[in-house]
């Protein structure tokens, strides 16, 4: 299970590391077209907005993998070590339950109903870059199963991973 979030993990740093990449040699091929070359490139804005999209989505998948998602440990700290584990075990149920539900089943509901449209100047169906949210919905369905038993496996502290 350690292998399986190492690789996620760092498939998801370079995705993420790709993307801002990208987003800052197109952000400044944009300012040396309407600045230098006095004709705006269209096409680059449109494409650094849903690459941010892509990065913040992927980003998330990364803080659930690493359980650093917004908690209020003040509450859980005042429990048993068995309700604590219990409280962490359902935290990560409701966020599997939350990506399923929102991410996966209407990620694929959304992107299919944008497939029928095209963006304005990348003429690319607009579904293809809703493709992240299901994409990022199993990732953080694979992430919440594998803190699930790492909580089950350990305890309620956090694990460096």
């Amino acid at each position: 299970m350690k292998t399986l979030r190492t690789i996620l993990t760092r498939a998801l740093n370079v995705l993420a590391g790709v993307s801002f990449l990208a987003m800052v040699l197109l952000t400044c091929w944009q300012v040396f077209t309407r600045y230098v070359l006095g004709s705006p490139s269209s096409w680059s804005e449109e494409l650094v907005s849903y690459l941010f999209a892509w990065m913040s989505l992927l980003g998330a998948s990364l803080v659930t993998g690493e359980r650093g998602h917004m908690n209020i440990p003040i509450l859980i700290e005042k429990l048993r070590p068995g309700g604590q584990k219990g409280m962490l075990v359902l935290g990560e149920v409701i966020a599997l339950l939350f990506s399923a539900v929102i991410l996966v089943f209407g990620g694929v509901q959304i992107a299919n109903l944008a497939m029928g449209q095209m963006t304005s100047s990348l003429g690319v169906p607009i579904g293809v870059f809703y493709i992240v949210l299901p994409l990022c919905g199993v990732l953080n369905i694979l992430y919440t199963a594998l803190n699930i038993a790492d909580i089950l496996k350990s305890g309620p502290e956090k694990e460096a991973y």
